[in-house]
């Protein structure tokens, strides 16, 4: 009998990783043609005399309010030509970007056929870090001096737990939640429990846009803050629900246990050893189960309301 169910299990196992590179051989055959057009090197190469020319070229770039005194002097400016530097260092040409949008691009059209792939346009930024990525319309702007790594002499002064997601392997992830929010109905309530499933949808979003990146990097852990989050998942979930907040309306959960910060705010002494965003992790889980045990469809989940998913998910936290 547990040889029986061994075979069984090894069977599913097998089945689900051939139907996986199944559809990963689907979507690499998706036709996706993307233009990078790198404005950080061509801002690098201008001169005064040539600054009319690159204006014309991007005026989206050069807001009319701002003089070309103003621009000259960026020009001349030291830092600035640092930052140009390091970035030509990191992002030597385009092949390297190109291994990020592509495929990412490819798994967004193949989930959201009417994907439309957009002009991608790299630059500096001042190391914009709250707008690494920005998306207008049909253009896809990435500060490429907001991921030059963790550990940058530039990032210096900057939290750590912002600096440690300021690394080129965050680019995918950056973007795919930038255009995730394209996708996901807004929560109907402004529960805690909508909120979390909110970026849980975002999250899974990751696990099927990204196959490659590591769960830590879809949600901006470390690997040990992802392990911390793994080894508490029970406890976590045993506050919230005996604290009755996944229907609270508390606006300062939000900081608590959502947005980006150094740790969670349980008000415990295990404050220090959390990450933030742990609220986002929980609604991960949720979602990730309410898929597993339902029939539907990606597009399907993004209109599906929080309650109606956590009811279904039968979500379980790992003990």
């Amino acid at each position: 009998m547990i040889k029986y169910c061994a075979l069984v299990l090894l069977g599913v196992f097998f089945f689900s990783c051939n139907d996986g590179s199944k559809v990963e051989k689907e979507i690499e055959r998706i036709p996706i043609n993307v233009e990078i057009i790198r404005f950080d090197k061509k801002f690098a190469a201008t001169t005064p005399q040539t600054l009319t020319k690159l204006k014309a070229e991007f005026p989206a770039f050069f807001p009319k309010q701002y003089g070309d005194s103003i621009w000259i002097e960026k020009l001349n400016d030291t830092l600035q030509n640092q930052l140009e530097e390091e970035v030509a260092k990191a992002f030597p040409n385009e092949e390297s970007l190109d291994g990020i949008f592509i495929p990412l691009f490819q798994h967004i059209k193949y989930y959201f056929p009417n994907f439309k792939t957009p002009l991608v346009v790299t630059t500096t930024s001042d190391v914009d870090y709250r707008n690494k990525v920005i998306l207008a319309d049909s253009m896809l702007v990435v500060g490429l001096d907001n991921y030059l790594g963790a550990n940058h002499r530039f990032y210096e002064g900057i939290d750590k737990y912002i600096s440690k997601e300021m690394k080129s392997s965050q680019i995918g992830p950056d973007v795919a939640e930038t255009y995730a929010s394209q996708y996901i109905k807004p929560p109907s309530k402004a529960t805690f429990l909508g909120q979390i499933i909110y970026f849980g949808k975002e999250l899974y979003l990751k696990d099927l846009w990204l196959p490659n990146a590591s769960d830590a990097e879809k949600i901006g852990y470390t690997e040990e803050e992802f392990q911390w989050a793994e080894e508490n998942e029970e406890y976590m979930w045993r506050y919230f629900i005996e604290k009755e907040l996944l229907y609270s309306t508390d606006p300062k959960l939000g900081a608590r246990f959502i947005n980006p910060a150094p740790f969670s705010k349980f008000y415990l002494e295990i404050d220090n050893e959390s990450p933030g965003m742990l609220g986002r992790y929980l609604g991960w889980k949720i979602v990730r189960a309410y898929m597993k045990k339902n029939d539907t469809d990606v597009q399907r989940l993004m209109i599906t309301d929080a309650e109606e998913i956590f009811t279904n998910s039968k979500y379980k936290p790992k003990k």
